[in-house]
């Protein structure tokens, strides 16, 4: 049996068609209308590349984020340490004269509250109830000592209305050096009066101090009796409270109690060693809320003189906040009034005399020449 032209299934002349593949070289079985898309595939027929893997998610490295986080603080910390050295206000207060004392065991800080009101507005000073300007003064003057040794750090109150010879204006007020010729005459007389050389010298004004209070939050005090004075601008109950920048300034400048002046550079004493050990504590230092504006506000807190830096204040915190700190005021001899002066206060001389050498050698200082506040 011949196959011939037309048989079913074949194609002209009696030839089998090719069999069908997709790869093949028309891509569809004869007869079949190109383009045609055949189970799935693209065009033409041809099978679509594959897609991409799927994306592995990356495992998070703890010790990476901890890298990132530090170099973050880093920066935070340095930016803030480059700005407060900058930012510092200084002045020449601690100058070579002839006579001045030699280098002596132990660093010394001179510790000034400025009373000045150059600085402020009238709506501040209202504020602050700092009262009339009444030209350049200091209300606060202490002489910090920080030793070499293991000897506690002492701090004293050298009182503002001490009877000392100024150089070149004769004898007046200890706070009048400041009102002739300003830090470096203050300096000057506490140096040849005390026989001790000033390694470092700080200046608080009264809105800078209040600022300072205010950064860190206000600054618990506990008052033995309450102490209403308008001409501070306090009203402050007894007991444990906290104090904010404007209450704080009228603590620690009011005369209210029965020894004035005396009562007066207690208050002082203990209120700056508060603040010292709070703006320098562990919770001040993490809280961005509290380091910002503490730092921001110390630049017009805070003078220092020429030669200091930003580092050289953190031994005068620590010190200020340590609590072996021994806090005395000059021991006196009495009062009395002097003519074209006023009431001014003499020092005991013996007494004295036998503190600053204390200071200057590093020794223990002497317990009969402490001046201990009343019970």
């Amino acid at each position: 049996m011949s196959y011939g032209q037309g048989q079913p299934g074949y194609g002209q002349g009696g030839h089998r068609p090719p069999p069908y593949h997709p790869d093949g070289p028309q891509g569809h079985r004869q007869g079949r209308p190109q383009g045609h898309n055949q189970g799935g595939f693209g065009q033409g027929g041809h099978r679509p590349p594959p897609g991409p893997p799927p994306r592995q998610r990356k495992r998070r490295r703890p010790g990476r984020i901890v890298l990132v986080v530090l170099l973050v603080l880093l920066t935070i910390v340095g930016g803030l340490w480059i700005y407060g050295e900058t930012s510092l206000n200084r002045t020449a207060a601690l100058t070579e004269y002839e006579g001045r004392p030699a280098a002596g065991a132990g660093t010394n800080w001179l510790i000034v509250g400025s009373d000045s009101r150059e600085d402020l507005s009238e709506d501040r000073q209202k504020e602050l109830n700092t009262g009339a300007p009444e030209g350049r003064r200091t209300d606060t003057i202490m002489l910090l000592h920080i030793p070499d040794n293991d000897t506690p750090p002492t701090l004293v109150s050298l009182l503002r209305d001490s009877y000392v010879p100024i150089p070149g204006k004769g004898r007046n007020k200890l706070n009048a050096a400041y009102a002739f010729g300003g830090p470096e005459l203050l300096a000057k007389t506490v140096e040849t009066t005390t026989g001790l050389r000033m390694d470092h010298y700080i200046e608080i004004g009264l809105g800078g101090f209040a600022d300072l209070v205010d950064a860190v939050g206000g600054v618990e005090m506990c008052l033995k009796n309450p102490i209403n004075d308008p001409l501070a601008g306090i009203n402050l109950k007894a007991g444990c409270q906290e104090l904010s920048g404007p209450d704080a300034l009228g603590y620690v400048r009011t005369r209210v109690g029965p020894r004035a002046d005396l009562d007066r550079v207690i208050r002082q004493r203990e209120f700056i060693s508060a603040l010292t050990e709070k703006a320098t504590s562990f919770g001040t230092m993490i809280n961005p809320f509290r380091v910002i504006p503490l730092v921001a506000a110390a630049p017009e807190a805070v003078t220092v003189d020429e030669g200091d830096h930003l580092h050289n204040l953190l031994p005068l915190a620590l010190a200020m906040g340590s609590s072996d700190l021994v806090t005395t005021t000059v021991p006196m001899g009495g009062s009395e009034r002097v003519q074209g002066v006023g009431s001014v206060i003499r020092w005991d001389r013996e007494k004295a005399l036998r503190l600053f050498d204390a200071l200057g050698t590093d020794a223990a200082v002497p317990a009969d020449v402490i001046v201990k506040p009343p019970k």
